[in-house]
C-alpha cells in the first residue's frame, strides 16, 4: 500500500531572509550536496550568489529568477545603500544606479539560457529605477527591493501550484511518468513545475510510479529528482538515460513530464540536454510529451528554439581525468522542437505550442 503525499517532507529551495543585524542574506540548499547531506547556505554578499549558480549549488529557471532578484537585492541593502550622513539620512551615491546596472548584467549573465534568471534581475531592476523616480531614499529603496523578492517567492509557489492543477487533469488514474532532469521543488521556490503535476496528481490518486532519468553527466534525476520524490513519498524508480527507450518500449511509460529552462514564441523548449532524445522516443512510442513551465520562461522574442543560448559547461563534468588528445562536447541544454510537444503547461492553462498565451 502507498503511503500518502507528503510535501512537508521538502524544504524551500531558495528564501531571502534578514540577519540578527536586520540585514538581507539569502538561504539556499546546496545542491551539489545532495543526496548524501541536505546543507543550507546563507550569504548576504551577492558575489556568492553568482558563485553559487556558476557552480550548480542552484539551479532550476524559476529558483534561479527569485536568487537573480535576490543576488539585486543584496546588492542594494549591503552594499549599494551605503551609510547614513550625520544626520541621520540615507543619500544615495552618485555612482548608485550606474552600479546597479554592472550588478545586474553580471548577475544576469551567470548563466545564459534560463531566461528567468535575467527576468528576475530585470524585474528589480526596473522597480529600482521607478522607486528612484519617486525621490526614494536607498534604505527605503533596498526595503522595497527586499519586499518584491519576497513576493516574487510567494507568487512563484502559486504559479507551481496552478501548473500542477491544470498539469494534472491531462493525467489518468494509475499513471506511469518518465521526467528528465528536475523540474521539481528543488528547482523553484517551493512546489516544482513538472513534479507539482506529479504532486498535485498523486494528491488525487493518479500517479503509480514515476521514472527518473539519472540525467547526465550531472545527475539532477539521480541526485535530486529520486531524492525529492522519495521524501514526497512518489514511488519511484530511477534509471539510467539510455533505459528510457526499453522502458517505453516494455509499455510501462504513460506520459513524460519535463519543464523548461526558455520556451520560443513558436514552442520549442530548451531543458536539460538530453530532453530532446526523451521526446524523440516518446513520439516514436505513441505516448504524450507535455513540457511544465511558468510564463516568465517563455521569450517571446524568440520566434523559434534556434536563437536559444545553450550554455556549455566545463569539460570535467564529463571526463573529470583528461586524456590526452580527446576533446570534450559538454552542452548542458538541448532544444526540443515544438512539434515533439504535445500540450505545454503553464499557470495560466495547457496550450498548444504554437499557441502559448502570455
Amino acid at each position: 500500500m502507498s503511503q500518502p503525499l507528503c510535501l512537508e517532507n521538502l524544504p524551500r529551495t531558495v528564501e531571502l531572509e534578514r540577519d540578527g543585524d536586520g540585514r538581507p542574506r539569502l538561504a539556499y540548499i546546496d545542491q551539489r550536496r545532495l543526496p548524501g547531506e541536505l546543507a543550507f547556505e546563507r550569504t548576504g554578499d551577492w558575489r556568492a550568489v553568482v558563485g553559487a549558480v556558476k557552480s550548480l549549488a542552484v539551479r532550476g529557471a524559476p529558483a534561479l529568477g527569485i536568487v537573480g532578484a535576490a543576488a539585486v537585492a543584496l546588492w542594494a541593502g549591503n552594499v549599494g545603500a551605503g551609510s547614513p550622513t550625520a544626520g541621520g539620512c540615507w543619500e544615495i551615491p552618485p555612482s548608485f544606479f550606474a552600479e546597479l546596472g554592472r550588478v545586474a548584467d553580471e548577475v544576469a549573465d551567470a548563466r545564459p539560457t534560463a531566461v528567468n534568471l535575467a527576468w528576475g534581475v530585470r524585474r528589480l531592476e526596473r522597480l529600482a529605477h521607478a522607486l528612484a523616480g519617486g525621490a526614494a531614499a536607498p534604505r527605503a529603496l533596498a526595503d522595497e527591493l527586499y519586499d518584491e523578492v519576497k513576493r516574487m517567492e510567494a507568487e512563484d509557489e502559486a504559479v507551481n501550484r496552478a501548473i500542477g492543477a491544470h498539469g494534472a487533469k491531462l493525467l489518468a488514474p494509475g499513471s506511469r511518468i518518465l521526467t528528465h532532469c528536475n523540474a521539481g521543488s528543488l528547482g523553484t521556490a517551493f512546489f516544482g513545475t513538472a513534479l507539482g503535476i506529479v504532486y498535485a496528481a498523486a494528491a488525487q490518486g493518479k500517479v503509480e510510479r514515476v521514472y527518473a532519468d539519472e540525467t547526465r553527466p550531472v545527475g539532477q534525476g539521480a541526485r535530486l529528482t529520486a531524492w525529492e520524490l522519495s521524501r514526497a513519498n512518489v514511488p519511484c524508480t530511477l534509471i539510467c538515460d539510455n533505459m528510457a527507450a526499453s522502458l517505453m518500449a516494455s509499455g510501462r511509460v504513460d506520459a513524460v513530464l519535463v519543464g523548461a529552462d526558455r520556451i520560443a514564441a513558436n514552442g520549442d523548449a530548451a531543458n536539460k540536454i538530453g530532453t530532446y532524445g526523451v521526446a524523440v522516443l516518446a513520439r516514436h512510442h505513441g505516448i504524450p510529451f507535455y513540457v511544465a513551465a511558468p510564463t516568465s520562461t517563455i521569450d517571446p522574442t524568440l520566434p523559434d528554439g534556434s536563437g536559444i543560448p545553450i550554455e556549455e559547461r566545463d569539460p570535467a563534468e564529463v571526463l573529470p581525468a583528461p586524456i590526452p588528445g580527446v576533446e570534450v562536447w559538454n552542452p548542458a541544454f538541448d532544444v526540443t522542437p515544438a512539434s515533439l510537444i504535445t500540450r505545454i503547461v503553464t499557470e495560466r492553462g495547457v496550450f498548444e505550442p504554437g499557441k502559448l498565451v502570455y
